[in-house]
């Protein structure tokens, strides 16, 4: 905590390493909310005494009569302006404190006085039925007018069709909110902002600051996606992300748009555009100022929100200015447009990045982009049926921007070697194969280097076309395979029967790549494929030297695919430390934290000067976790899991001897950790048949990790249940053996504390895939522009670095709590070398022991667990 707050105060960016069990959350709470209180008490009693000055001591400061300042200007100059400066500034700090004592008072008095609230349902039922009466007035009024179709369009097609696009100039976007208020404008306080990976690890915090001492009188407010905030059911219901943002940014597009339209013969006729009745700016702010009384997690502000009839997801964020503490996922400020739609303002701010030990990793994702084959012919020919359909009714600059678009996605499918205007699926790739180009490269080889990426970039995102195109298709239940042939096949009607022995095909091909269970989310994941392309046509407005696209030729044109890589995640996190006052990036397991240092802060312009880093040791006593890096095996095999060594027969047999001695002495749950899910499996076949596995089922019932994230849950109950069953009943099955995947579902947020996770053991060392072709795009990214550390070519550094962050969080499942305890076995001779030894946390590196021999080490574990069951 004290360091926390000394970096927080000398505005620093601090690396921060505190295990799990050691109370990080708790310590962050209390250490930030601290310092922010001290803040804001110096900030009051500097104001006060401006003030007092301006009150009546002015003519202190202003320039002695007859004197000349050092710029040569008089002295009455010299003393007017700076009168008038003194003055402006009162009169801000005047202003503020006006504001600021608004803003309490009406707090304090919502946070007493029951009766408002009461006041405000009575309001909201009122207008409800309002509301409702008049529905069925319109309702009885449209019975009889009898309106006829235009243009033989449907009535329901008009909010299909895409508005007039005004202009490409970057003007301010107004926010459509019709109503003038002060709040609107309200100033920025000084605030933390806490950032997390998961929906789960937020609530977790939120709880936290609920019990912490600060729990009572911070002003939290929680944000989220739309996904977990809305409470629009019939928004809810479409369920993928995408979907959910572009229904709603339309329903709000539709509350402020004129409700009528010209015909073709200038009359004037209604038009039906459905609004969200939670957006109410009234109910939002009665919502904001709930949210600022009492510190509320997501679940408790969905339920606010319903109960209020007032949008959670917008509600929030007009909670932003005023609050003290934004808890807030890692997207939604590391991704800047996400960041600028929320209204954050980092400027002189406070960021805390929590469970950042893939924050490098999560950065490249954010702003990294994939499209199949299949994807850019789908979205082509539901475009061209778009642009047929409803060609009469586009402006020109619509009919300009569409025409663009599908000329990108032809040049992108001819990129893969295919044809849009062919079936994606029965489309041979000639030159198979994965190739790397420059953004620069890539955009002359398609020949789209003469269209302006960003306009139209900017015009997927203003004119909504994407939301439009899927209620296109949804209209009219095309499939999502579709494809044109040829000119006749246009009109809808005749394209159907062909779509249809389209997606016959392709879903015989999709049942042999992708099982059932996921048949669901991959028709949500493609219902609208121009969604998908607007994130790649994003990421091409990227500098040419910090990303590369990557062509994936494969077998068919629609199972090829490009993808964006980017090189440098610094350039997107950059804006980040240059604009906040402090960023604080902590986690339980940092090390090694020169990639943090090296790839994200130095590239991003910091200062090494004003870069700390703080590790603190674990809270449990020594002698309750023993390491150990173990050289060889029982029959004196030295273990080295290379790519060219560990198929070997003897490794395997090595491997399982090992197992076996020490379940013979370890009780309950033993985790072990393979490189990958192959390995695991060729392993776990080779002691099938040389009858180990048997041997070590004797002794622990063995559970394999599954690939499938859905089974993950049953297959830890399992491990739990066999585990709680054996400490119970006794005999000679002591346990279980979990044998799981360095970097699969078990290795990153899962507790094995307790008789869970006796024992971990990391079979080898899990190198990346050095043969990936985006790995060694990056590798060559590094030594070009990374200096050498320490006689190290960067990209070797990389290597190890991803190989003992891997190690790191798998062997971290262990030791959850004070009095929890564990053995830690690295079965390869290498974790002794210092460069990874050194790479190792530094409360496990300082009690790891060296065992060039199998013997000394067992003797050492079983006299451990032998001593801890005793002490039990």
């Amino acid at each position: 905590m004290e360091a926390l707050y000394g970096a927080l105060e000398a505005g620093r960016v601090g690396i921060f390493e505190s295990p799990t069990g050691t109370g990080k959350s708790l310590s962050l709470i209390c250490g930030a909310l601290s310092w922010l209180r001290d803040w804001e008490e110096k900030r009051r009693q500097e104001e006060e005494q401006l003030l007092a000055l301006g009150a009546g001591g002015q003519d202190a400061l202003s320039p002695q009569p007859g004197s000349v300042d050092t710029a040569g200007q008089p002295d009455w100059v010299t003393a007017f302006v700076q009168k008038k400066e003194e003055r402006d500034m009162v009169d801000r700090l005047k202003e503020e404190q006006i504001r600021r004592k608004k803003r309490e008072d009406r707090l304090e008095k919502i946070r007493h006085n029951v009766q408002l609230k009461y006041a405000a349902k009575r309001k909201r039922c009122e207008e409800d039925e309002a509301k409702r009466l008049l529905q069925l007035s319109k309702e009885a009024l449209s019975q009889g007018a009898g309106e006829g179709a235009l243009d033989q369009l449907d009535h329901n097609e008009e909010e299909l069709i895409l508005a007039e696009y005004e202009s490409d100039d970057e003007k301010k976007v107004v926010s459509g909110l019709e109503e003038e208020d002060d709040d609107l404008e309200e100033e920025h306080v000084t605030k933390i902002y806490y950032c997390s990976r998961t929906h789960s690890q937020l609530s977790q915090f939120v709880h936290e600051v609920q019990k912490s001492p600060f729990g009572k009188d911070t002003r939290l407010v929680s944000l989220g996606s739309r996904q977990n905030l809305c409470v629009n059911e019939e928004v809810r219901r479409l369920g993928a992300l995408q979907l959910i943002n572009d229904r709603c940014m339309e329903m709000q597009k539709n509350k402020h748009e004129k409700k009528s339209s010209e015909d073709s013969e200038g009359k004037k006729r209604r038009v039906s555009r459905t609004v969200c009745p939670f957006y109410s700016f009234e109910q939002m702010q009665f919502l904001r100022d709930e949210v600022l009384v009492e510190v509320k997690d997501i679940e408790q502000l969905v339920s606010l929100g319903r109960e209020t009839k007032a949008c959670p997801y917008y509600g929030s964020r007009f909670a932003i200015p005023a609050a003290q503490l934004v808890v807030l996922p890692y997207q939604m400020l590391l991704h800047e447009p996400t960041r600028n739609a929320a209204g954050i303002k980092l400027k002189d701010q406070v960021v805390i990045i929590d469970e950042a030990h893939n924050l490098i990793d999560t950065i490249t994702c954010i702003h990294s982009a994939e499209v199949s084959g299949s994807q850019l012919c789908c979205a082509h020919s539901q475009l061209s049926q778009y642009m047929e359909r409803y060609r009469k009714r586009l402006k020109a600059k619509n009919l300009m921007y569409i025409k663009q678009i599908l000329y990108l996605l032809e040049q992108f499918v001819a990129m893969l070697g295919g044809n849009v205007n062919q079936n994606p699926g029965c489309q041979a790739v000639s030159q198979t194969g994965t190739v790397l180009k420059s953004i620069n490269d890539f955009l002359f080889q398609s020949q789209i280097d003469n269209i302006n990426l960003f306009k139209v970039q900017r015009y997927c995102e203003k004119s909504l076309i994407s939301r439009k195109l899927f209620g296109f298709m949804e209209r009219y239940g095309a499939p999502a395979s579709a494809v044109k042939t040829n000119k006749e096949n246009q009109k809808l009607a005749g394209l159907q029967d062909f779509l249809l022995t389209l997606q016959q095909g392709s879903e015989k091909e999709a049942n042999l790549q992708s099982p059932p269970v996921e048949a669901e989310h991959e028709q949500l994941r493609t219902a609208s494929p121009l969604m998908q392309i607007e994130g790649f046509l994003s990421a091409l407005t990227n500098a040419n030297q910090d990303g590369r696209v990557i062509l994936n030729r494969q077998g068919t044109v629609g199972q090829s695919s490009l993808k964006f890589l980017l090189l440098n995640p610094a350039v997107h996190f950059a804006k980040v430390v240059e604009e906040c006052r402090a960023v604080i990036i902590a986690g339980g397991t940092m090390q090694p934290v020169a990639d943090f240092r090296e790839q994200l802060l130095c590239c991003a312009g910091v200062d090494p000067a004003r870069i700390v880093e703080f590790s603190c040791g674990h809270v449990i006593p020594p002698e309750n976790i023993l390491p150990i890096i173990l050289c060889s095996g029982p029959s004196n095999q030295q273990l080295e899991f290379t790519y060219q060594t560990r198929d070997l027969p003897q490794m395997m047999d090595e491997t399982g001897r090992i197992l076996c001695n020490l379940c013979n002495v370890i009780p309950g749950g033993v985790v072990c950790f393979f490189p990958s899910y192959e390995y695991e499996k060729q392993v776990y076949g080779h002691w099938e048949k040389t009858g180990l596995l048997s041997r070590l089922a004797a002794k622990k019932k063995i559970f394999q990790e599954p690939k499938k994230a859905n089974q993950v849950e049953q297959v830890l109950v399992e491990y739990a249940k066999c585990i709680k069953r054996c400490s119970q009943t006794g005999g000679q099955m002591t346990g279980a053996l979990l044998l799981s995947v360095v970097g699969g579902k078990m290795s990153e947020g899962i507790n094995f504390s307790d008789d869970l996770g006796r024992c971990v053991i990391m079979v080898g060392m899990p190198y990346p895939n050095i043969r990936s072709p985006e790995l060694q795009e990056k590798m060559t990214w590094l030594d070009k522009t990374t200096p050498r550390a320490g006689g190290q070519a960067p990209s070797r550094v990389l290597i190890e670095n991803l190989c003992m962050k891997a190690v790191n969080q798998s062997i971290g499942r262990a030791i959850r709590h004070q009095k929890d305890f564990a053995s830690i076995l690295l079965l390869d001779h290498r974790y002794a070398r210092p460069a990874i030894f050194n790479k190792l946390p530094q409360w496990i590196r300082e009690r790891t022991q060296v065992k060039p021999a199998f013997g000394s080490a067992f003797a050492e574990i079983r006299k451990f667990h032998r001593g801890k069951l005793d002490a039990l």
